[in-house]
């Protein structure tokens, strides 16, 4: 009866233990703050390839932090212009330089871009059935946004992978595809 009464125990235990992980685990990333959205200037804001404008008075989420990087991160792929002229707007973070749409480069959410460890090296992406390497050059700002300096444009979710086209081609994604501008992937550090 004892031992009954100690299994029964220790599983109980075991079950309340796993439940508190998995939730610390999950309120890992929750939002830092709120952005009350700014209405954009007459033409100010870029809503090519999908953008969103800032609303007035709209509520944004910000993060300082990503989901836990892993061998197989999941992520949300985005599409932008990293060279001059380009939505990117100014040029990219690591390196103060333009990038050709034609080089595979990201920007990653703020928590991933961990200020600026992944700077200048490489993650793996995989989507669509294919794979492709690319540099990271910036940040995609989750903790700020509605402004001219990011374009009137909301601050970044905490889970983007911000790429350029030269990254959707190799993924075998037309820009006639639907899936253009905005797919469900996978990264990891190369």
């Amino acid at each position: 009866m004892n031992n009954k009464m100690f299994s029964g125990s220790f599983f109980f235990i075991l079950i309340i233990l796993a439940t508190n992980w998995l939730s610390i685990e999950a309120q890992k990333c929750k939002p830092s703050g709120k952005l009350r959205g700014k209405e954009p200037p007459l033409g100010q804001c870029n809503q090519g390839k999908d953008s969103e404008c800032c609303k007035k008075g709209k509520l944004y989420p910000t993060y300082t932090c990503s989901p836990q990087v892993s061998k197989k991160t999941k992520a949300t792929l985005t599409i932008n212009s990293f060279q001059k002229g380009g939505d990117g707007g100014s040029p990219s973070a690591c390196d103060n330089k333009f990038h050709s749409d034609k080089t595979p480069v990201v920007a990653l959410s703020t928590g991933w871009y961990n200020k600026g460890s992944r700077c200048l090296g490489h993650i793996t992406i995989h989507g669509n059935g294919r794979s492709v390497k690319a540099m990271v050059v910036d940040e995609c700002d989750s903790t700020v946004g509605c402004d001219a300096e990011h374009d009137y444009q909301p601050p970044c979710a905490n889970n983007l992978v911000d790429a350029s086209k030269a990254v959707w081609k190799a993924l075998g994604v037309s820009e006639s595809d639907p899936k253009w501008g905005f797919m469900d992937i996978f990264w990891s550090d190369a």
